[in-house]
């Protein structure tokens, strides 16, 4: 009775002192109320998916737990009403601790979004921050607090199924995504009633697995570790993320969940990151099937030892970690720690204050699927696609055509538009597809036909034979072919990333009638597709845009937006080229076009040169770019140099460009690449009108690791570069960096 009281009196003083206290002194003050089996409580998350249905049928195991105080979070369930009735059950444990909600929002929550690969594309940092702080705002009004994203995994293989979740190849072009995710879906701060807590992944390298395998090993070198993958989790940190991730690969061969070096030496102690730390689901536990721990307690030791926080789903911290630190196995420190972490957040969070705060049914339906956000996603979505080719200028469309053939078997597709990694709302969502979206702009005025043409991913030409008289009957068909919404994403990796099935034999059929021929390429990473890009005059890469995709399309393909998308990573022309990248090393026996293939680096039946390159994407207008002065062409270590040019539309439309800065380090110990991103901005220049553009080049982009891991500056020659992509560069100049 006496112990209660104890408990009684110092929750009341906690509570009554809170106001007066600073989060980190409300954190201690309630750790040292708290049992060990409390502590280990608060790092468990699990999934609700089944508790989340109807009261008398919710699992009354987890409600326990619950109710116990062993659990800090969990995720899959969403909606205001949910969340709250759950957070009651959270308010009858002993110290009252709220649950954290967690979900993978990924590119939208009720209004989806491009994918995150798409809107990497966009090159455009506000269309981004926007995507994500829409889909942090629709979140939070029902009831969640955390998403998984952004994923800010580097990678050079696009058969690994997960680039869709990314940014592409660039570190430079990444760290910049990143800041800007992190930034959208945190807003104003953490305890914003529209901003939800940013969950940075995946940590480590997870991106380099090899032959593009999912959950697959990584195995690199420190220097490209630190100079290609970890710059964008930097960046992240840097921006303020409130959580990271661990990956599911090893690392050099330690598993990233049990890797101290990443999690402890890296991220808590160099970058001094003050978040928390969570496993990937079940990655705890699954450094026993790599060979790494020989069963789940040790697993436990490894993970909490190494600087994971909290364990998504593999339940060995429940299992075993308080007997762990009563054996002195592990650390109390190290618990403590990963307790107060967690817990700052909540309070961040404002949920010790009100832990029904983001419950709000009302806001709730306010919020979610509003015009206004479908209309934000329609734009970002046609900020989005590239345009790769249009050769005759067949595009834009006139919106007086009398008959236009949709032909495809993604035409009239909904489903596939929303893209792997999207949240499952059934027969409530609302997509549009290309079909749709042409009906919408062109209303009763032309005749639209339609032929399915082929399946996306069989053998079968039967219907081949319609969609030829569909489309000798039309004036111009557009063709919509691509993936299956479920063939990019985690778990999707494939070893064969041409354009699926006989589409490309549809393509060739079509082209063949004579008529004019638009291809509409829809997926979740750069495919192959070597006859459509050598036959086709107009090519569009559209990726899958999300809940407002067939409007964005056809505002492109009528011209009442005009393309502006540039490639976030480089098209392969063959799977034998991949990893493939624009930013590669130079080689002792360099292959030149036009010279002699004879012993160098090249292929005998290619060319090395991709189909289409890092940073490419055409206008229905053109630029010239003119005037490249530099303030200076001799600088010193601590000097800048301004870097200005004119870009003139010479066009008759309005359009944007992404212009691109690159540099090349001529002469360094380590080699430096053939070139380099260093900054790139985007804007509007209206026909006729000539912008001037200003960079500053500083150290930092003359900077580089060395073999020992230090960020060294070497003085010599550099070569500038500034294009429309990195093989289309309009200007260079050299310039010297001295002692």
């Amino acid at each position: 009775m006496k112990k209660i009281l104890i408990i009684f009196l110092c929750l009341n003083f906690f509570r009554a002192n809170a106001q007066q206290k600073t989060i980190a002194q409300k954190v201690d003050s309630l750790l040292s109320i708290m049992t060990l089996e409390e502590k280990v409580g608060q790092l468990n998350q699990y999934s609700g998916s089944d508790v989340t249905g109807p009261a008398d049928k919710r699992n009354v195991n987890v409600l326990a737990e619950i109710r116990r105080g062993n659990m800090g979070s969990m995720l899959n369930v969403k909606g205001a009403k949910i969340t709250r009735e759950i957070q009651q059950e959270a308010m009858k444990s002993r110290l009252k601790i709220p649950l954290l909600f967690g979900l993978d929002v990924i590119h939208g929550y009720r209004v989806t979004f491009p994918i995150p690969l798409a809107e990497a594309a966009s090159w455009d940092l506000d269309a981004i921050q926007l995507g994500a702080k829409i889909a942090a705002k629709e979140s939070s009004a029902a009831g969640l607090h955390w998403t998984f994203a952004p994923m800010v995994d580097i990678s050079r293989d696009p058969r690994w199924g997960r680039v869709m979740e990314g940014a592409g190849e660039d570190s430079y072009l990444g760290s910049q995504i990143a800041k800007a995710r992190v930034k959208g879906f945190q807003g104003n701060g953490l305890g914003s009633l529209e901003s939800v807590m940013a969950c940075v992944k995946h940590f480590a390298a997870y991106g380099a697995a090899v032959a593009g395998r999912d959950y697959n090993s990584v195995d690199m070198s420190p220097r490209q570790l630190w100079e290609v993958y970890l710059p964008p989790f930097k960046a992240a940190v840097d921006a303020g993320a409130a959580t990271f991730m661990s990956s599911f690969n090893d690392l050099n061969g330690i598993p990233a969940t049990g890797n101290s070096y990443l999690q402890r030496d890296i991220l808590k102690e160099k970058w001094g990151f003050k978040g928390f730390v969570v496993s990937d689901w079940g990655s705890m536990r699954e450094m026993v099937a790599h060979g790494y721990a020989k069963d789940g307690k040790e697993s436990a030791q490894m993970s909490i030892s190494a600087g994971s926080d909290m364990d998504m789903e593999s339940k060995v911290f429940e299992e075993h970690l308080v007997q762990l630190v009563k054996e002195g196995k592990v650390s109390l420190a190290h618990v403590n720690d990963a307790v107060s972490r967690i817990l700052h957040k909540k309070f961040e969070m404002g949920l010790f204050d009100n832990p029904y705060r983001f419950s709000d049914e009302t806001r709730e339906k306010k919020e979610l699927n509003s015009l206004d956000n479908r209309n934000s996603a329609r734009e970002v979505a046609k900020k989005s696609i590239i345009l790769l080719k249009n050769e005759t200028n067949i595009l834009p469309l006139s919106k007086s055509i009398k008959k236009i053939a949709l032909i495809g078997p993604l035409a009239k597709s909904n489903t596939d538009m929303k893209g792997f990694w999207s949240v499952d709302w059934g027969k409530e969502d609302q997509l549009v597809s290309l079909y749709e979206g042409v009906k919408n702009i062109l209303g009763t005025n032309s005749e639209i036909s339609y032929a399915k043409g082929c399946n996306i991913n069989d053998t079968l030409t039967t219907d081949f034979e319609q969609a030829i008289n569909t489309a000798k009957a039309a004036d111009v068909v557009v063709m919509a072919v691509g993936e299956a919404f479920d063939m990019s994403g985690e778990a999707k990796s494939r070893s064969d990333i041409g354009l699926p099935g006989v589409q490309e034999k549809l393509i060739e059929a079509i082209i063949a009638t004579g008529k004019p021929v638009v291809v509409l390429i829809m997926a979740g990473r750069p495919l192959v597709f070597n006859y459509t890009a050598d036959h086709a005059k107009s090519i569009l890469y559209t990726w899958w845009l999300g809940s407002e995709a067939g409007n964005a399309m056809a505002d492109v393909l009528f011209g009442d937006y005009n393309p502006s998308a540039k490639t976030p990573m480089t098209f392969p022309r063959a799977i034998g080229q991949i990893p493939i990248y624009y930013n590669h090393y130079h080689t002792g026996r360099p292959f030149v076009d036009g010279e002699s293939p004879n012993y160098r680096s090249t292929y005998l039946d290619i060319s090395n040169a991709p189909q289409y390159a890092f940073g490419h994407g055409l206008s229905y207008t053109n630029f010239k770019y003119s005037n490249l002065k530099l303030s200076t062409n001799k600088i010193y270590l601590n000097d800048t140099i301004k870097v200005t040019l004119d870009v003139t539309n010479t066009g008759s439309r309005d359009g944007e460009e992404v212009v691109q800065l690159y540099l090349k380090d001529q002469v360094a110990q380590p080699i430096r690449p053939v070139m380099e991103l260093k900054d790139f901005t985007k804007m509007m220049v209206k026909a006729g009108e000539t912008k001037t553009i200003t960079f500053v080049i500083e150290r930092d982009k003359l900077s580089f690791y060395n073999e020992k891991l230090d960020w060294i500056t070497q003085p010599g020659a550099f070569k500038l570069m500034i294009g429309s992509s990195s093989n289309d560069i309009r200007l260079t100049q050299d310039f010297d960096l001295l002692d």
